[in-house]
């Protein structure tokens, strides 16, 4: 991959160029000392990833990222001191297109081998998402014998911003429950899923192993594993398949919930880069079952629904804010 480096501290860039460097597997495309400069840059010579620094003189990097994915955009990550200290900018960073964060290592002092394994992890992560293999042939699924609701909900960037405007949308006896599977690393589930509670009326918590999955209650993917139905109600984690270009997946968990749910489904699939959920949404729809895809003009990154949709596997494509109001009107329909 090419990647831009956007820090407003020389000496941090050039550490960050010589650990992409050093890896040999990936080129520097250019380095930017202010979001401005990294926004000229991306229109002058748009490269595959951006490692966004939040916090620099003039525009930030919340505002840098959102101008790059609207007017070129492209995968940026999030690469800032001490990432935990800051998550507020941090979502506000993905709700802007970011699709992940990541600490920058002290550099001075450690182990560059060491201290960048976390960055190089990310930045391999991105790696595979923009060569995603298209051939994945999901299974067909049985129809849905009762009906019990369950939405289930898969995102990507932009998908933050995108996820908390449904919830707060949604009435406080939402008769259905909620699960999400927002593409993240599992240090910001517990404070994403304080964020989304402090918008929501129904209680949002991370998921974990074996929890039951009951009515006017949101779920929220919360580890480095897959989130799956693992039971006709039970939620699970799985490590299986490894190959999948996001952990957690929406396209895995799309598809156990098709085999798995014993009720009806509304699968949502939001803006996002890649294709991950779009094959999943085409199996739930195979099933039997209600797809939604967000729209374009809507979408932080129309990448994943826009592959729901060339699939043919939304059944309704929506603006954000129309999609909480069809939720609810299907809810009350069951």
């Amino acid at each position: 991959m090419r990647i831009g480096i956007v820090n407003d501290t020389e000496q941090t860039a050039e550490a960050i160029r010589r650990v992409i460097l050093r890896s040999g597997k990936h080129d520097v495309a250019w380095i930017a000392h202010s979001g401005a400069a990294a926004v000229a840059r991306c229109q002058r010579d748009r490269p595959h990833l951006v490692l966004m620094d939040l916090f620099m003189p003039g525009m930030d990097g919340v505002e840098a990222t959102r101008r790059i994915m609207t007017a070129t955009p492209c995968a940026i990550i999030v690469a800032t001191a001490k990432v935990g200290e800051h998550m507020g900018k941090v979502f506000e960073a993905m709700g802007a297109g970011a699709l992940d964060a990541v600490s920058l290592p002290a550099f001075s002092g450690t182990d560059p081998r060491e201290s960048a394994k976390p960055l190089l992890a990310k930045i391999e992560t991105i790696n595979r998402l923009l060569g995603l293999d298209r051939r994945k042939n999901l299974p067909p699924a049985p129809k849905p014998v009762e009906h019990n609701l369950l939405v289930a909900i898969g995102a990507s960037a932009g998908g933050p911003t995108a996820v908390a405007t449904i919830l707060a949308a949604l009435p406080a006896r939402f008769p259905g429950a909620v699960v999400i599977v927002q593409h993240m690393d599992k240090q910001f589930a517990p404070g994403l899923a304080a964020w989304f509670n402090s918008r929501a009326k129904l209680p949002v918590s991370v998921a974990e192993e074996g929890d039951r999955i009951e009515p006017g209650a949101i779920y929220l993917a919360g580890r480095n594993l897959h989130l799956i139905l693992s039971g006709p109600r039970r939620l699970g984690y799985t490590a299986l398949p490894t190959d999948a270009c996001y952990c957690p997946s929406v396209d895995v968990f799309f598809a156990s919930v098709a085999h798995q749910w014993r009720g009806a489904v509304v699968g949502v699939l939001l803006t996002g880069m890649g294709r991950d959920g779009a094959e999943g949404l085409r199996t739930l729809r195979a099933a039997g079952h209600h797809t939604i895809a967000q729209d374009k003009n809507t979408s932080a990154v129309y990448g994943m629904p826009k592959a729901a949709a060339a699939l043919e596997a939304a059944k309704d494509i929506l603006a954000l804010d129309k999609i909480a109001p069809r939720l609810t009107n299907i809810a009350r329909s069951k």
